[in-house]
């Protein structure tokens, strides 16, 4: 139940304050006076979209906040815990509208995004307004209500998630039927590049070995002009390395003779020698090695060269090349089983299509039971809102499946979608010998705002929702039809939080409290304010919505015998 609303610097609302309770609350004030701000600021804390322009011209931001006291059965305290938000003391929702930075949003204190917002807030509250009007001709918004009133929305979704199922099957089938009407070509391509890299004989590294390789073919005189210049200096020259540390080895040995801590000096000099003897011999085989070949260096770079264009035509690395490889060998074995495939994925998709068919069957069946239910519902409640001899139908009409559509999602000869194999169509006879029609096609405004009012009570009723907003349900009605319909929101509100902006004092009447709102300018600005009326102000107000903006005694006398009657 919304218990508070605040608005700050929201349009021409400067700073506004409301706390509301149980029963009907009523609103009223002139046209333009700012109603249609307060369900705007309502509906943004619902989770509707916020822009900029919303903001009060000179000021940086808006802010918008509402406490909802909640249930202890009310399904959103799973919501909000399943987030991880306390709801001890309630529902605290706060929505920043800034001009420069990002909008934020607070639940309970703590940021929040728009989706756990609008999670939060589905069944919290409901607003009908002129939108529920215009949704009420469209046929989709049909399907809802009569799943919503029969409490099929699981059995929808599970339907839904199974036609989902569908979906990627079909796609995939539709790739492999692709594959297989041009498979002849593509296995030709596929066994040639196989035959191709197979006769390649790839070994993985081998590119990188070659090109060392290739490196010291190609710089072979160099090399072994550098390593025979460094043997001879090491060992075969005149004054050679080898012959240096052996003069100095003899010379420390005949110091150690004198001086035992020159032994340690003295073995190491003769390690070194011995370690500079075998970097010669091996320099030595290196050059028995590295004798230049010109046949092997042909070799060597036709080998490179057929790996190179290997690389380019399959991929930048060797490594690559042999990924490619395997990828060819996979494709070109799935082509040979691929009716087999296609075969695997014809009967999955024919065990989901058997299901689907069960739940779309199961979902119609319980949706011709409910449908006949809602149409008796709606039409007694419009009997009771003066609308006598009213037929109401809810029509389902299937939509025939064509030669477009997969067999796969086709239900006795219609086309299934995520919501099922039919759509709703309200249709209505308000008038006594006259034939059913679309409601979209014959019903005036007073009558669509009876039977959105009609709709509401209903749905209130099956439904879990605690506070409900009407705005515009006078909307093309008036005299004993308007006090009708305020007995009935007065009806409602003993069961639901019911707020109703209104124009008629015959629906205004019924109110538990009443709040007018009013438009001034104060300092060459506008503003919106909103008061709570006393018994005195109340009957004044009613007597303004009864006689205009003279006030005379007779009208007076009018609303008050008015509020002594409700």
């Amino acid at each position: 139940m919304l218990r508070d609303l605040s608005i700050k610097n929201f349009a021409i609302i400067d700073d506004l304050q409301m706390q509301f309770d149980a029963g009907l609350t009523i609103m009223s004030g002139e046209t333009g006076a700012g109603k249609s701000i307060i369900i705007n600021a309502v509906k943004l804390l619902l989770g509707g979209r916020a822009t900029a322009k919303l903001i009060r011209t000179g000021e940086d931001s808006a802010e918008l906040e509402a406490l909802f006291e909640l249930s202890p059965s009310a399904s959103v305290n799973d919501i909000l815990a399943a987030q991880g938000y306390p709801a001890d003391e309630g529902l605290l929702i706060r929505r920043i509208i800034s001009r420069h930075d990002r909008h934020r949003i607070f639940i309970n204190g703590r940021l929040a995004t728009m989706q756990v917002l609008q999670a939060i807030t589905e069944n919290l509250a409901s607003i009908s307004s002129q939108h529920a009007h215009q949704s009420l001709l469209k046929d989709d918004f049909h399907l809802d209500v009569l799943d919503q009133y029969g409490n099929l929305m699981s059995q929808r979704e599970a339907f839904g998630a199974l036609y989902r199922e569908i979906l990627p099957l079909l796609e995939r089938r539709e790739e492999l039927c692709t594959l297989r009407d041009r498979q002849d070509d593509q296995r030709e391509l596929l066994q040639f590049q196989k035959a191709e890299l197979e006769a390649a004989q790839l070994v993985p590294g081998e590119d990188e070995r070659l090109e060392q390789e290739h490196r010291r073919l190609r710089n072979a005189q160099t090399l072994m002009q550098t390593v025979h210049h460094c043997v001879e200096s090491l060992y075969g020259a005149q004054d050679a390395v080898t012959d240096r540390l052996g003069t100095i080895h003899q010379q420390l040995e005949t110091a150690t003779a004198i001086d035992s801590d020159l032994n340690a000096p003295t073995e190491r000099v003769a390690e070194i020698s011995y370690l500079v003897e075998d970097v010669v011999e091996g320099l030595r085989r290196y050059l028995r090695q590295v004798e230049g070949d010109e046949h092997r260096l042909e070799e060597v770079e036709a080998r490179l060269d057929i790996l190179n264009r290997i690389k380019r035509k399959y991929g930048g690395s060797l490594d690559d090349v042999l990924s490619q490889y395997d990828k060819i060998r996979t494709d070109l074995a799935g082509l040979e089983n691929l009716g087999d495939q296609i075969d695997a994925l014809d009967e999955r998709l024919q065990q989901c299509h058997d299901r689907l068919q069960a739940a779309a069957r199961d979902l119609h069946d319980r949706r011709q039971a409910v449908a006949e239910e809602l149409a008796q519902a709606i039409a007694d409640e419009l009997e009771s809102l003066k609308m006598p001899g009213t037929r109401f139908k809810v029509a389902l009409e299937s939509v025939a499946a064509d030669a477009h559509t997969p067999e796969f999602l086709t239900v006795d000869g219609c086309r299934a979608d995520e919501r099922g194999t039919e759509r709703a169509v309200f249709m209505i006879a308000p008038n006594v010998g006259e034939k059913l029609k679309p409601l979209a096609a014959i019903a005036s405004g007073g009558e669509l705002s009876r039977v959105v009012l009609a709709l509401k009570a209903i749905l209130a009723a099956s439904g879990s929702l605690e506070t409900i907003i009407f705005d515009e349900v006078d909307a093309g009605i008036g005299g004993g039809i308007a006090e009708i319909v305020g007995q009935k929101l007065m009806a409602l509100a003993a069961h639901h939080q019911v707020v109703c902006i209104t124009h008629l004092p015959q629906i205004a009447k019924f109110g538990a409290q009443h709040y007018k709102i009013s438009k001034s300018v104060s300092r060459g600005r506008t503003r919106t304010t909103i008061d709570p009326l006393d018994a005195d102000e109340r009957l004044e107000e009613m007597a303004r919505m009864l006689g205009g903006v003279k006030i005379t005694p007779k009208t007076l006398d009018h609303a008050r015998e008015m509020l002594a009657g409700k």
